[in-house]
């Protein structure tokens, strides 16, 4: 699992590079793909970033052309950060030979197996979600009256 994340997130800096953006502006418009059109206020709470990091990451998204600035149409002094469309072809193009690759992976399971990978996957994010909100809760506490936190060891395999 380890060795799988670092090699998404290797596949995810060639992809920015590729686009011609930071990774971490690349991480953001993921972000922002996903949850849809949101606040720069929003994206800083997902992204754990600052607000002004954001404005930071959006202005860079922006002059890329990925993303643009939406006020909204009841209250005009709230902006929304929403991808371009066009965009997500542009950048999704280079995540094709992600998806041959898996796709031929896949393929070599039957559907139970890959209904077992699916819950799977979808509980382990959930347990990385809570990971990470539990962690997140440290930045609260000072550092002498933290918890020890220590990995269970078990033997390695060859």
């Amino acid at each position: 699992m380890r060795r799988s994340s670092a090699q998404g997130v290797l596949y995810g800096q060639t992809v920015a590079n590729v686009a011609g953006i930071a990774n971490s502006d690349l991480e953001c418009m993921d972000i922002l793909y996903l949850e849809g059109r949101v606040t720069a206020g929003r994206l800083a709470e997902v992204t754990g970033l600052t607000t002004g990091a954001i404005t930071g990451v959006v202005d860079r998204l922006e002059t890329a052309g990925l993303v643009r600035r939406e006020r909204d149409d009841a209250d005009r002094r709230k902006v929304f950060i929403a991808v371009v469309p066009e965009a997500i072809a542009k950048i999704s193009q280079f995540y094709v030979p992600m998806q041959q690759a898996m796709e031929k992976v896949f393929g070599g399971y039957s559907d139970q197996e890959l209904h077992l990978l699916l819950r799977f996957a979808n509980e382990g994010y959930k347990g990385v979600v809570a990971a990470t909100e539990a962690l997140k809760g440290l930045l609260d506490t000072p550092p002498e009256k933290r918890p020890a936190l220590k990995l269970k060891t078990r033997p390695r395999r060859p």
